[in-house]
């Protein structure tokens, strides 16, 4: 079995003299599913793009031993952004045949069952432009997921998702993950993360604050819950004591 689906080791993103993820270092194992979590400017996106490739950066990313996500590489890796990259002026038909001709990928039966899963054939004619966020976070999803990736990264995957498409990907990243798939997982919603993840690590200003499950971290900041361990982890407890007083 592979030692590590990822690997980050001392990351380091820049833009310009600004920097945004500073020395940071991770694992995700086959069938773990890894929490990042920090708040607005920490560095998870940064990260994220370093692992995708759209940012230069020092240190090293490895994917299954194999070394950098690039060339054929990247097909092992299926992601949903917080803002999905979707071509607008295609039909979600037009689009998802493009992302399968991209990736050499012809299971039609696969992606007409996604389809299904998540209620989209009423719109495969329909231009990406045209539809609700919802779907249009439903079509980045089937995207990502049809090719069966080793290591899917979301952020924040669950934005304007109805109750019912929620519960169905929750459903598919189990099963992602008991076939000894890796998520790499990033949210705001620390009931989300405490639920789905089984280890998370919390940056700030983009270095590794701490890192561990749930309960290892609600020990090492003794804290009674997520939520107050990440807060107690990021510093922000005063200053939240302080604006709410000023109120």
């Amino acid at each position: 079995m592979e030692q590590h689906v990822l690997a980050v080791s001392n990351l380091v993103v820049k833009y310009g003299e600004k920097v945004a993820v500073s020395g940071l270092s991770f694992t995700i194992g086959p069938g773990e599913i890894y929490g990042l979590l920090g708040p607005n400017g920490a560095g998870k996106t940064s990260t994220i793009r370093a692992i995708l490739g759209l940012v230069n950066f020092t240190g090293d990313v490895d994917l299954l031993g194999q070394g950098r996500p690039r060339g054929t590489l990247l097909n092992m890796i299926g992601a949903v952004l917080e803002t999905p990259a979707l071509l607008e002026t295609l039909t979600v038909k037009e689009f998802l045949e493009l992302v399968a001709s991209v990736r050499r990928f012809n299971d039609v039966k696969r992606i007409e069952a996604l389809v299904h899963a998540f209620e989209l054939e009423q719109y495969m004619g329909t231009y990406i432009a045209s539809l609700s966020q919802g779907n249009k976070q439903k079509v980045a999803i089937v995207s990502a997921l049809m090719h069966r990736p080793k290591l899917l990264i979301l952020d924040e995957p669950f934005n304007a998702l109805d109750v019912k498409s929620a519960r169905v990907f929750k459903e598919i990243i189990a099963n992602h993950k008991r076939d000894g798939g890796a998520v790499l997982f990033s949210t705001h919603i620390m009931e989300i993360a405490e639920k789905l993840c089984d280890r998370i690590g919390i940056i700030d200003r983009g270095k590794m604050v701490v890192e561990g499950t749930t309960a290892q971290i609600m020990e090492q900041v003794h804290a009674g819950s997520l939520e107050d361990a990440f807060l107690k982890a990021i510093h922000a407890e005063e200053e939240i004591k302080e604006l709410t007083e000023a109120l």
